[in-house]
Formats: structure tokens, C-alpha cells, sequence
């Protein structure tokens, strides 16, 4: 049974919208494009490329992996990540797109919920979501989600796309590694434990 990685960046008010550049999302008026960069570090670095080495492939949304085709076929292949990112199976979910010129990317057809689950069942290692919000918050509605990697970074936005939105499924999680790197970022792997318990002081 492969297993279903959701892999993102986060502020500490739970923002994952455009880490990456002020283009890459400005969704609902989003300003806050390219907040990662600033408030990363060379161990942040080390700790989101350990993330890919037990998996063989990515499941994507449509705008996630229209952000990366367009960047990763033609990137430096000096990094050492571009080999990574491009050898990587890609499977994507998408209403709209019909063909994918970015090398090992298969479309999901139907109903994505299925689908993946038919992935989880077949051969092969883990499974990365990278990015991908409206995607992520399906599969975690579904319980199709087995652990969360997530770097937590010392910066507070205050608007955008927050990956646990209101309506999240309440769920206990299980620390599996806990660090903070140099930088103040929280590097935090959990897996989810069922649901919460509650008490009293």
C-alpha cells in the first residue's frame, strides 16, 4: 500500500498560498506572494529534499503543476533537485487540462477521490502532495492522507489559503519528528491518530 505525503510550506497562521514568488498565486487579491524565500535556510533546504527520497512520485493539482512544468523542465540542471523533480512521476488532477508536455505526468480521469485510492493500492513507493491546496483539503476530507510533512516558518500573513481552512475533519496527529532549524522554521512530520481526545484542568 503506498502511502498519500502531504508535503507544504506554512506560515504560522497556517498560510500555504504562493510560497514561492509574487506571480505565482495572487488568487482573491493574494499580496503576499513569495513569502517563503526571506524567512528560509540551508536546513530547510536539506529537510524538504529528504522529504522526496522514500517516494517515486507526486500527485498534483492543475496549478501546482502548471507552476512547475513551466519552471522544472528548463531549470538548472546543475541542482541537483531538477533531475529530481523531473525523473519524478507526476500525477495530476484536473478538470480543465486535456494533455501534459511535462515529462512522466499521467492526468487522473474520474472521480479523484477513487482515483487515488486505486493509486494507493498499486505498486510503488509514496506518494507526495506538493502544494496543491483545494487538492490537499479533498483527500484530507476523505481520510486519504498519511502523513503531513510541513515546514512552519516565523512569518504571519494574515489572509490566503490556509491548508487545515475552516471545516477541517478534527483529527488527533502524531509527532513522528519535530525540529527548528537555524532560521526559526519548525520542520514537523505528523501522522494522523484518530480523532481528538478531550479533557479538563
Amino acid at each position: 500500500m503506498r502511502e498519500i505525503i502531504v508535503c507544504t510550506f506554512l506560515t504560522l497562521d497556517g498560510v500555504m498560498q504562493a510560497p514561492g514568488g509574487p506571480d505565482e498565486d495572487a488568487e482573491s487579491g493574494f499580496e503576499h506572494g513569495g513569502w517563503q524565500k526571506p524567512v528560509a535556510d540551508d536546513e530547510v533546504g536539506t529537510a524538504i529534499a529528504g522529504w522526496y527520497e522514500p517516494s517515486d512520485a507526486m500527485l498534483l493539482g492543475r496549478k501546482t503543476y502548471e507552476i512547475f512544468a513551466s519552471y522544472w523542465p528548463t531549470a538548472d540542471p546543475d541542482n541537483l533537485f531538477t533531475h529530481r523533480m523531473n525523473s519524478m512521476h507526476k500525477y495530476v488532477a484536473t478538470r480543465t487540462l486535456t494533455s501534459l508536455a511535462w515529462q512522466n505526468s499521467t492526468l487522473l480521469e474520474g472521480d479523484i477521490v477513487d482515483a487515488v485510492r486505486k493509486l494507493k493500492a498499486s505498486d510503488g513507493g509514496n506518494i507526495n502532495v506538493v502544494g496543491s491546496g483545494d487538492l490537499a483539503q479533498t483527500l484530507i476530507q476523505h481520510g486519504l492522507v498519511d502523513e503531513y510533512r510541513l515546514t512552519i516558518h516565523p512569518v504571519i500573513i494574515g489572509t490566503g489559503k490556509r491548508l487545515f481552512a475552516d471545516g477541517a475533519i478534527p483529527t488527533a496527529l502524531e509527532p513522528v519528528s519535530v525540529s527548528t532549524t537555524k532560521g526559526g522554521t519548525i520542520v514537523g512530520v505528523y501522522r494522523p491518530n484518530g480523532k481528538p481526545s478531550y479533557d479538563s484542568y
